[in-house]
């Protein structure tokens, strides 16, 4: 399949859990089939992705073929602050106005298409936009190519995230428990599941006025790309095949390969990933690895809540009163909680006194600001749980190395990957939902234990985590003409794109 003179044109959504999984696609697609890569952001997105493709070794032998473009963007043309351009640190009541914002990005988008269309003599092959960009469907069209809709979360939660905006069925029965259109009616869903600003969401409010359009707009799309597994997913991908009526292609996981490769090695530089993020971490991995090393096997808890998200003043206290009371060991990401500066100076008032000095003293837990080198921390042996938001990114790089969850969903469609956790894998059980909820120190150790200590119900979720773990390492192999599933969905689905250039010329 020759697709060195073929140009493809990204366009994520303007927030660091999506710009990953597209970077991740545009390295896959590049390598496998040579295409030439633009992906297209504001300005400081475009910076953000510059410095994490020239921090990322796998990438650099890319530059050429991966490109990043901007386009303008004033975000005090938006009711935002000065140089806000993603979702990082930005309080939850301004969050709509950076969907929103988003639409304003549709024109000179299709200017820039259009530039490539005449520089290349030719429309890109397709348009691979964001779930939440429905309207680069417009774009394509008008520009003779197609656009291909990546959702970049895994197939259970995209589907019940649009069927719920698409719906809002919550509102119809004013019952606590609800029926979601596209899924079996067995699989009920609970109000607490689902975030506050879409339980109030009527229809009319700025929520709705975004996310009802522009996803019905990537339903008209000529096909979806899942950040999944087939194998992992049997029922979520059933319900999004038949709910958007589309060829749906699973090419995930979109992590790095280091982590799905079956070698280990004992050397410490060979066990650092690489900088994944872009972001200079809190605590350097070699620190993070050398305290590793210091616990037995599977008996580290990991607590990171993703890289927009902290918890209330109450909930910290709580959970570090219960994880000195469960005696285990843990690695735990902070920040400062809800209703403060996010870029500010941790206060010790927000922890019991003496925490982190006891904890360092008795090496029980290493408490690390701001960031956290997450890939290396999953991929040692001493990691046995990890305490997550349920944000799907973490979910694939802990499943992947068969590391359990305790889930803690807090936003977006968090909620029904916990959901989708407990019920359809059986690799999790939840701790609490959300910022309001209130938690107390037992509850804590008592969800810790029953996720770390040998037997039970932990035991088996060990069990499904390893097992989940095979089946994503096995759908990225390839030996000879035999192809893991999401390999041969990726070859399925540039086959695809050809068969429509056919189409079109």
């Amino acid at each position: 399949m020759e697709g060195s003179k073929e140009h493809i044109v990204m366009l994520p959504f303007m927030a660091q859990g999506h710009l990953i999984p597209f970077l991740g696609l545009a390295k896959q697609l590049q390598q496998r089939f040579g295409f030439t890569i633009t992906i297209v952001s504001t300005p400081l997105n475009v910076q953000y992705l510059r410095t994490t493709i020239a921090k990322d070794s796998t990438a650099s032998s890319q530059k050429s073929q991966i490109r990043v473009m901007e386009l303008p963007f004033n975000s005090s043309d938006h009711g935002l602050p000065p140089n806000t351009e993603n979702t990082e640190a930005l309080p939850l009541s301004q969050v709509v106005n950076l969907f929103q914002s988003s639409i304003a990005l549709e024109a000179p988008f299709r200017s820039l298409v259009s530039e490539i269309t005449v520089k290349d003599g030719q429309p890109p092959l397709c348009i691979i936009s964001d779930v939440f960009t429905g309207w680069a469907n417009d774009v394509a069209k008008s520009c003779g190519t197609v656009n291909v809709t990546f959702t970049t979360g895994g197939a259970y939660g995209t589907a019940a995230y649009v069927s719920l905006w698409q719906h809002l069925p919550h509102r119809l029965t004013g019952e606590q428990e609800f029926r979601l259109p596209g899924f079996p009616d067995s699989c009920r869903f609970h109000i607490s599941q689902i975030h506050q600003f879409l339980r109030d969401a009527d229809g009319t409010d700025p929520w709705s006025r975004f996310f009802q359009p522009q996803l019905s707009l990537s339903l008209g799309s000529f096909g979806w790309l899942c950040n999944t597994v087939a194998e992992i997913e049997p029922l979520g991908l059933d319900v999004l095949r038949k709910y958007t009526r589309l060829p749906i292609w699973c090419i995930g996981p979109l992590i790095p390969p280091r982590m799905l490769s079956t070698e280990s090695s004992s050397g410490l530089g060979s066990r650092i990933i690489g900088k994944h993020t872009g972001r200079e971490p809190g605590v350097s991995p070699e620190k993070c690895l050398e305290w590793l090393d210091m616990h037995s096997e599977k008996s580290v808890l990991y607590i990171s809540f993703g890289s927009q998200n902290t918890i209330s003043t109450s909930q910290m206290m709580a959970l570090a009163m219960g994880l000195e009371a469960s005696g285990k060991p843990f690695i735990w990401v902070i920040r400062p909680p809800v209703g403060n500066n996010q870029r500010g100076e941790f206060q010790a008032e927000w922890l019991p006194q003496g925490f982190e000095e006891r904890m360092t003293q008795t090496k029980q837990g290493l408490v690390v600001h701001k960031w956290a080198p997450q890939l290396e921390i999953l991929c040692h042996k001493s990691t046995g749980a990890f305490l997550s938001h349920c944000g799907w990114n973490s979910i694939m790089e802990s499943l992947s190395q068969g590391v359990p969850i305790v889930g803690w969903p807090l936003a977006a469609e968090q909620g029904y990957n916990s959901k989708m956790l407990m019920e359809e894998m059986g690799v999790s059980i939840e701790l609490t939902r959300g910022l309001q909820s209130i938690i107390t120190k037992e509850e804590v150790k008592r969800a810790i234990e029953t996720v770390m200590d040998k037997g039970g119900k932990g035991e088996e979720m060990k069990k499904n985590a390893a097992e989940i773990g095979e089946l994503i390492r096995a759908s990225v192999k390839e030996d000879g003409s035999i192809k893991g599933s999401s390999i041969k969905a990726m070859d399925d689905f540039v086959s695809a794109l050809f068969s429509t250039r056919g189409a079109f010329s």
